[in-house]
């Protein structure tokens, strides 16, 4: 019997604290005017104080234990993609998993920057058609402001902090496949996005401590790969697919900058309508943004949606997915 894997439930989560473009503009050299209209983002969302990945992620998995019925028993494995764990190890995922009270899951991270959304949906997929596993949560966390240079005001005015998942079940009918059709790419680069740089030693010394870069991209660079690269590897999806542009319901983007996905828009001649974003309100949540937008209108899903997303790697995945 083949297996498929169905998404039956989704969700997301922002922390509580609001920062408008005005507040930063007190910190750094920039202006409201400047952001918006350099990336359609008016405010963002940073955990604070004691909140941090891990706790915005388990907002999300509780609320797809409630939204799917399941208890926290139930649960076979989750997988927590981020660039901003709570730490090296632990993985975010396990202290999820604690959180919930998973005790019958196992769980791990996964870092693909931007993209890590679309490679753990892909991933959680080969679990579900495995047939050893049932109830598999896919969750993307970000606490994005913490790893921040408040001085760079080219990336730090771009950022925020979320939390978004869905929860995958198998199915035996190909009528309830979820997950269509999918490409994940990756090209080798460590240089136009990087985060969390650790250098080793030059020494053996008592004051020897670790330390950590703050996180950095080329925007140019981004730009120019996200409007130039990501819409070919979306057209080829679908070609390979054979499903036309046109039939898509809509297209849920990584929410990097709303100029971007104006970009793709055009380039793949579908009107914004098609476009669910988020960004002018969460900012870039990194890993979460899509999995963000995917929730906002999960429940309106009734034909075949394309999820992209593009970050550090480069890392970037286009999957076709319905409900």
């Amino acid at each position: 019997m083949t297996i498929y894997s169905k998404i039956t439930a989704a969700g997301q989560y922002v922390p509580q604290r609001v920062v408008t473009n005005n507040e930063l503009a007190t910190i750094m050299d920039t202006t409201d005017e400047w952001i918006q209209s350099h990336t359609g983002i008016v405010t963002r969302h940073f955990a604070m104080a004691q909140e941090n990945t891990s706790s915005l992620a388990t907002e999300v998995a509780q609320q797809l234990l409630q939204r799917s019925g399941l208890t926290a028993s139930a649960i076979d494995l989750i997988i927590v993609t981020t660039i901003t764990p709570d730490a090296l190890t632990p993985a975010t995922a396990c202290l999820v998993q604690a959180n919930i009270g998973a005790d019958n899951a196992f769980a791990f991270d996964m870092s693909a920057a931007c993209a890590g959304f679309t490679f753990g949906l892909s991933t959680a997929d080969k679990f579900i058609r495995s047939g050893q596993y049932q109830n598999v949560m896919v969750i993307s966390a970000e606490v994005n402001s913490k790893m921040m240079d408040f001085k760079d005001r080219t990336a730090a005015v771009f950022f925020g902090d979320g939390a978004g998942g869905v929860l995958l079940q198998p199915t035996s009918d190909p009528a309830e496949n979820s997950i269509l059709a999918e490409k994940l790419q990756t090209q080798g680069n460590a240089t136009v996005i990087h985060s969390g740089r650790v250098q080793p030693i030059t020494e053996i010394s008592a004051d020897n401590y670790p330390r950590t870069d703050a996180f950095y991209q080329a925007g140019r660079e981004v730009f120019q790969f996200a409007t130039n690269v990501v819409p070919e590897q979306m057209q080829t999806l679908l070609k390979t697919a054979n499903v036309a542009a046109e039939d898509l319901q809509y297209v849920i983007c990584h929410q990097a900058n709303l100029r971007i996905i104006e970009q793709i828009s055009a380039k793949l001649q579908l009107p914004m309508r098609k476009f669910p974003h988020n960004v002018q309100k969460f900012g870039n949540t990194s890993s979460a943004g899509v999995a963000m937008a995917l929730a906002e209108v999960f429940d309106q899903l009734t034909g075949p949606v394309l999820l992209t997303a593009f970050g550090g790697g480069l890392a970037y995945g286009s999957i076709l997915i319905k409900k």
